[in-house]
């Protein structure tokens, strides 16, 4: 296929040539119905190209012209046999996902730290999660892939699941041995689901680890904003195989997903594409460079460290991408929430996210010696200036055990309900979410029962400042739980 070539972008601006009268949305007409401060800032140009679906652009609800040939494109960089644009971001696409492979009261594979976008589906459809603990590493207090052993387990257990779901890389880059996974799911005749929102560039360079259509998934919702250079909110949802039917994955997507479909998104993905195709190998490698540089000076620094390929070799730590920069903190005294700001108050860095013990630091395509350099000098000197930290505190997992799960995820959501104090909820069956956002992974989902194990780990994480979230009281005081009884063991 020609790469070069950019359909959909092309016709936009062919159309905005034109300079067409539109008697038709968005109402602010190229910027001339809108505040003027905010048409300066974003440019006629973007404006011009703020667009509807009609006849010449297609539609993405049945592509059959420019966004048809684009997704073609795409999923031939991709290597994929279809793929189908999301401006619902990932979280539509993960969704379209699961709904596509499940029905009411059907099982499916997940592992506990999946987005809280999968657990929506889960309620959505009224399916039933089968959770899997993904390895946790003891020393830097996080959590890996999901081992295949656990895999196996989970498949002999329950064999009548309609789909196993896999998360390669996870947010902090370490992935799974995926391809052992999918032809162990596919003995079992069952489709392999990959969250691969932090995956875009994995696919185009060998230093990288293996995509999740290299590895035979039959699909995978692919965060092409995130580091792939297209627009927040623009992904891919990449089809692989006939494990799932194309039609009803375009259904399902068409579904969840707004009529007025923002073109400019669309636009970003037909040319991050085209950069991707063209340069994905040279941009992966420049990156992986400054990721490896950015690494071998924080190693260097008193009290820091940022882990590489020394963590693998289990199952679960098969692989891992070297853009993703995690920073462990622990020796410096401080958690790593208080790193976090600390850049933002000192040397204007924000970084992707941070939890008790790291900060998590994202190199990209879109990112300089200069930028790197900064975030070094500051590293040092936060290093500097707790050289004299007399107390540091040991990495504690404290992640309790999987809760029960009592009730459907979707029965307990849509239940009766009343309202405690969260210290005084243990025993009962929860009817909402609480999560540590980002990654939005849960602590606790409707239908599972809280235990004073998970109330202390909660407790704990609000007092340090830590953003647990999910509840509809936000400071994580009251709970809503499900009013019939408590649970029974």
């Amino acid at each position: 296929m020609d790469h070069t070539r950019t359909p959909l972008f092309t016709a936009l601006l062919t159309h905005a040539e034109k300079n067409p009268i539109q008697f038709h949305i968005p109402g602010h007409k190229k910027g001339v119905g809108m505040d003027p401060e905010f048409r300066s800032f974003i440019g006629d140009n973007a404006l011009s190209i703020d667009l509807i679906n009609i006849a010449p652009l297609d539609d993405l609800h049945q592509p059959m012209g420019v966004i048809e040939e684009a997704q073609k494109l795409a999923a031939d960089a991709y290597g994929a046999d279809h793929t189908f644009f999301s401006v619902q971001g990932t979280s539509g696409a993960i969704m379209t996902m699961i709904m596509t492979v499940c029905s009411e009261g059907d099982k499916i594979i997940v592992p506990r730290n999946v987005h809280k976008s999968v657990l929506a589906a889960i309620i959505f459809v009224g399916a039933k999660p089968v959770f899997i603990q993904p390895a946790r590493d003891k020393n830097l207090g996080i959590d890996h892939g999901i081992p295949t052993r656990s895999v196996r387990r989970a498949l002999e257990k329950h064999p009548d699941a309609k789909a196993v779901l896999v998360i390669n890389p996870t947010y902090y880059g370490v992935c799974t041995n995926l391809k052992e996974i999918v032809d162990l799911v596919h003995s079992y005749n069952m489709p392999v689901l990959v969250d691969e929102a932090h995956g875009v560039l994995i696919h185009f360079h060998d230093k990288l680890p293996m995509s999740a259509m290299e590895a035979g998934a039959d699909m995978a919702a692919t965060s092409v904003h995130k580091l792939g250079g297209s627009m927040t909110q623009s992904s891919v949802l990449n089809v692989k195989g006939n494990r799932v039917n194309p039609k009803r994955i375009q259904t399902i997507i068409s579904m969840l997903t707004t009529t007025s479909t923002s073109y400019i998104l669309l636009a970003s993905l037909d040319t991050a594409r085209r950069h991707l195709a063209l340069n994905g190998y040279a941009m992966a490698e420049r990156t992986i460079e400054l990721a490896q540089y950015t690494r071998k000076q924080i190693n260097e620094i008193s009290n820091l460290y940022c882990f590489g390929e020394e963590i693998l070799g289990e199952e679960a730590t098969y692989n891992y991408d070297p853009t993703k920069i995690c920073v462990h903190v622990r020796k410096l005294g401080i958690t790593g929430f208080e790193v976090e700001n600390w850049l933002r108050d000192h040397y204007n860095i924000e970084v992707e996210m941070s939890d008790m013990y790291n900060i998590l630091c994202l190199i990209t395509p879109g990112d300089t010696q200069e930028n790197v350099d900064t975030l070094l000098d500051a590293l040092r000197e936060l290093s500097h200036m707790n050289d004299d930290v007399v107390e540091v505190k040991e990495v504690v997992i404290k992640v309790p055990a999987i809760p029960q799960l009592t009730l459907t995820p979707r029965d307990a959501f849509y239940g009766e309900t009343e309202i405690l104090p969260f210290k005084d909820a243990a025993d009962r069956i929860i009817a909402e979410f609480i999560y540590v956002y980002p990654p939005g992974i849960p602590i606790l989902l409707p239908g599972e029962v809280i235990t004073q194990e998970l109330i202390d780990y909660i407790v704990e994480h609000v007092e340090v400042g830590l953003p647990v979230k999910g509840p509809e009281d936000r400071s994580v005081q009251n709970v809503k739980v499900i009013v019939e009884t408590q649970a029974i063991f």
